[in-house]
């Protein structure tokens, strides 16, 4: 009843009720969208560059001439490994890293940017030579309806050898023969050297002749060392057009069981001996110059037995951080003259990883030193190194790190020297004056020319030999690679040993360069060590690893008792009967937060047996010698076997469990990890602490990355991830307290200049499958491709609904009526007068007693004059113009109230 009152069925009401009705559904008609956006990629990578810098000024008239109206716009984009958007088309100098074609990471910023309102087109200037697949971008293309053009850059043709494919197993068995493959491919018929490596030792050489584009050697070999080996592949044709492809490298890793690396510099170290007897693999290595990062690959602990820090590669030192703590490997270190402080181990990167501190209080050093520093301050120690520093800079560091770390009755001299010797600070006490050392040091600048060594050391020793003190030393800061004047050094040398004195050289570069033995027999002679570094940041932990070994002495010569702590018990469940006394020790701390398992009776109570654990790795300290000398006591002691095979299993740490493994694929840059598991087995655990994956870049393992996992099947996760060229990768799965370690990885070959033609063939299809093509003609670019967009109308039918709406309104106001809608009303008038005639003729009803008052008396009839074919029917009387209007405002009342 309340709807009839709405009177829904007039006729404007009626179509504001149908407006409405399909406003609420958001109707929309498909139009095709004004103007287009054409994004052009340009290759800027080193294999393109050439031809690209020719070009792209044409290319971007040509195709801003074409453009079909202001409505359509222009983008570029260069890219190489790094994608860079330029703004307008002046396209400058591209600022990134072109060592990579990463076409891939191009076409998905430029899919992100893309205006889905607005038709979109892909034009890519390139050789198509990407270093990364486009896996899964057509699909992306086709569905966001961007086709993608392609115009291959082609140069004239040169002759141009690499090598293609190097091809070894990732992984074999000890002694086990295993095949290498070899590829070379050319454009000419050629005879070209190939020589083949392995961990740097030539092991084959011979020449290849290229027939037909192609030539190929296959060979075996076999390992009988455990762990990971480099092996490197270098052709040397005489005519070549690049360079960039005619090296390859790749890495096997020799599995064997849980392993010991043990290294030491006695010829037969008792540990080893030991260790072996309790049942364990061991990897002696006695030449430190031979530790490469590969031979951690398998290895489940590491004791370096009395060995100096300078004589260990320092890219190993850097490993062992990421193997212990992301790993879970073991590191332990044994006591001796040449280990902890006294083997130059403070602030080296071991540092941070042992359970003991080797800062050393200043009443603990027995005799007074003199030392003088010569700093190198040629025209090479201005160069800039990535870290925004000159060389000089960072040596000035180094030299204050030292003052800091000599004592107040300490006596120093500070040199710099080019092509000659300027004295900086004259031998003076430290003491009182350190702070103004310090600053006098730090603001040494190169000067230019070069170093005349001779000349440094005389006018050092001249001041050391006015020292009243007992031990003399001078470190020798110089370039590897331009050290000057050798004079007479020899017998220089001579005089300083004779005389108390020891000479110890940082040099900065490597053993390869012009000038290094020049400088190592000098550290020879002058009975010091020789450091060598090409990371000018190393210098100023080097110089603080020099001094606390001369001023500090940190090796108790006498016997000394040791007492137990009784916290043995974290590591083993069994009563333990430790030794009474030790012959001699490493002074030292233990580092807040570990545990002293046995500490010595004297005045020091220093740690002579400590452990902590570092990350999910685990790490270990005994201070007293285990071989050599001052180890008399510990090679006697019964129990010296329980102890070290107790503490070595629990530096191994957990077995991992079964049912679970991973793999690894490089292609190209990138770098696939799987993880593979027993879901019923690992499904609780992993719910409760999911599996984590990490990567250290580079072989210094600099930076440490987490990556995140994709689960694609049950009992499979997975990952990527992209690799710079020729930096190195280890990694590691863990598993809560266990870890899957893997690695070495290297992107092997300058991929930027591998040319696979499996990369132009993915190009074609890519752009195939999008609706682009090859484009010869730029002027067909602006192609608009066939994409239709839906335009909603509710708008239109909101305005069309509101004029109903007033329309209705004023209709309602002011009592108009349609003239159609009239001539209706009056017909069906006729019919109702009609029909009330017809009931007039029918027999009277009684008079009515009703008086008619004088308001109620109807006025007198009007006579109408009737049709001859109808009976005459009386018309009702006219109103007069004022109740015309009253009764108008009467209805105008009615319609308000809703009656």
């Amino acid at each position: 009843w309340y709807f009839r009152r709405l009177e829904l069925w007039r006729p404007l009401r009626a179509a504001g009720l149908l407006f409405l009705t399909l406003a609420l559904a958001d109707p929309q008609i498909r139009r095709l969208a004004d103007g287009m956006d054409l994004w052009v990629l340009v290759d800027r990578s080193a294999s393109a560059e050439e031809i690209v810098a020719q070009n792209v000024e044409e290319w971007k008239r040509l195709l801003d001439r074409s453009r079909p109206s202001s409505k359509d716009q222009l983008h570029f984009v260069d890219y190489a490994a790094e994608v860079v958007s330029k703004p307008n088309v002046e396209t400058a100098t591209y600022p990134g890293d072109r060592s990579l074609t990463r076409t891939a990471l191009a076409l998905q910023d430029v899919l992100a940017l893309a205006d889905r309102d607005r038709h979109s087109r892909v034009l890519v200037f390139s050789d198509g030579y990407s270093t990364e697949p486009l896996t899964g971008l057509a699909e992306k293309l086709q569905e966001m309806e961007v086709p993608m053009d392609y115009r291959l850059l082609t140069g004239d043709e040169t002759t141009d050898f690499r090598v293609t494919d190097f091809t070894l197993p990732s992984r074999s068995q000890i002694g086990e023969p295993f095949m290498i493959d070899i590829s070379v491919t050319g454009n000419a018929e050629s005879e070209v050297p190939v020589v083949v490596a392995r961990d740097g030792k030539k092991i084959a050489e011979t020449k290849l002749k290229v027939e037909s584009g192609a030539a190929s050697l296959r060979f075996t070999d076999r390992i009988v060392e455990p762990g990971s080996h480099r092996y490197e592949v270098i052709i040397t044709p005489e005519t070549d057009a690049h360079q960039g492809n005619n090296r390859y490298e790749s890495w096997i890793e020799i599995a064997a069981g849980p392993r010991v690396l043990l290294v030491t510099k006695y010829l037969d170290d008792p540990v080893a001996q030991i260790l072996r007897a309790q049942g364990f693999e061991v990897k002696v290595v006695d030449n430190p110059d031979d530790l490469t990062i590969g031979m951690l690959s398998g290895t489940k602990n590491v004791i370096l037995n009395n060995v100096p820090a300078y004589e260990v590669p320092n890219e190993f030192l850097k490993s062992l951080d990421f193997f212990v703590n992301e790993q879970g490997g073991g590191l332990m270190m044994a006591g001796g003259k040449t280990s902890f402080g006294s083997g130059g181990y403070f602030e080296s990167p071991v540092d941070p990883l042992l359970p003991i501190t080797m800062e050393l209080k200043s009443e603990h050093r027995k005799l007074a030193v003199a030392m003088a520093i010569v700093m190198d301050r040629s025209g090479s120690m201005g160069m800039t190194v990535t870290t925004g520093h000159t060389k000089m800079q960072l040596a000035n560091e180094g030299a204050g790190r030292a003052v800091e770390l000599l004592g107040a009755q300490d006596l120093l001299a500070v040199n710099a020297v080019d092509s000659d010797s300027h004295s900086i600070v004259p031998l003076i006490n430290v003491g009182q004056h350190r702070a103004e050392i310090i600053n006098r040091v730090r603001r040494i600048e190169s000067m230019g020319g070069g170093i005349y060594v001779y000349t440094g050391l005389k006018a050092a020793w001249d001041e050391l030999k006015k020292a009243e003190v007992g031990q003399r030393h001078i470190i020798l800061f110089t370039d590897a690679a331009d050290s000057e004047e050798p004079g007479d050094y020899k017998n220089l040398v001579a005089d300083m040993v004779k005389n108390s004195g020891t000479i110890s050289v940082i040099g900065l570069g490597t053993k390869s360069d012009p000038d290094a033995p020049f400088i190592e027999d000098i550290a020879k002679r002058g009975n010091g060590r020789m450091f060598f570094t090409t990371v000018p940041g190393d210098l100023p932990n080097i110089f603080a690893q020099e001094t606390v070994t001369v001023a500090r002495s940190t090796f108790i010569e006498d016997p000394v008792g040791a007492q137990p702590s009784g916290s043995w018990y974290e590591i083993s469940s069994k009563d333990f009967e430790w030794l009474p006394e030790i012959d001699g020790y490493n002074l030292s701390y233990t580092r807040e937060g570990d545990t002293a398992a046995l500490v010595s009776k004297d005045e020091y109570t220093a740690p002579l047996v400590a452990y902590g654990r570092r990350g999910i790795g685990r790490s270990a300290a005994v201070s007293f010698p285990l071989g050599g000398e001052f180890s008399e006591r510990i090679r006697t002691w019964p129990k010296v076997g329980d102890f070290l095979q107790t503490l070595n299993r629990w530096l191994m740490g957990e077995q991992t469990p079964a049912g679970i493994g991973i793999r690894h694929e490089l292609v190209g840059t990138e770098l696939t990890i799987d993880l593979l598991y027993d879901e019923a087995e690992w499904s609780d655990r992993f719910a409760s602490k999911p599996p984590r994956v990490v990567l250290a870049r580079g072989e210094n393992a600099d930076r440490s990355t987490e990556l995140t996992w994709e689960r694609l099947a049950p009992g499979h996760f997975s990952v990527r991830t992209d690799l710079k060229e020729g930096e190195l990768i280890r990694g590691a799965v863990q598993l809560g307290e266990t870890a899957l370690p893997f690695g070495p990885v290297v992107v092997g070959t300058s991929t930027e200049w591998a040319f696979d033609a499996e990369r132009v063939a993915e190009l074609r299809s890519t752009s195939a499958i999008s609706g682009g093509r090859e484009l010869v003609e730029l002027s067909e670019a602006w192609k608009k491709p066939e994409r239709k967009d839906f335009t909603s109308i509710q708008p239109w039918l909101l305005v069309i609904l509101l004029g109903l709406i007033l329309a209705d309104a004023l209709v309602t106001r002011t009592g108009w009526q349609m003239p159609e809608l009239a001539l209706f009303r009056q017909k069906l008038a006729r019919r109702q007068t009609q029909k009330g005639k017809a009931k007039a003729k029918a027999p009277a009803a009684p008079p009515s007693t009703t008086v008619a008052t004088p308001a109620e008396e109807a006025p007198p009839p009007t006579v109408v004059a009737a049709d001859n074919s109808a009976p005459s029917v009386e018309s009702p009387p006219e109103k007069s113009p004022e109740e015309a209007t009253q009764e108008r405002k009467s209805r105008f009342n009615r319609a308000k109230r809703g009656r």
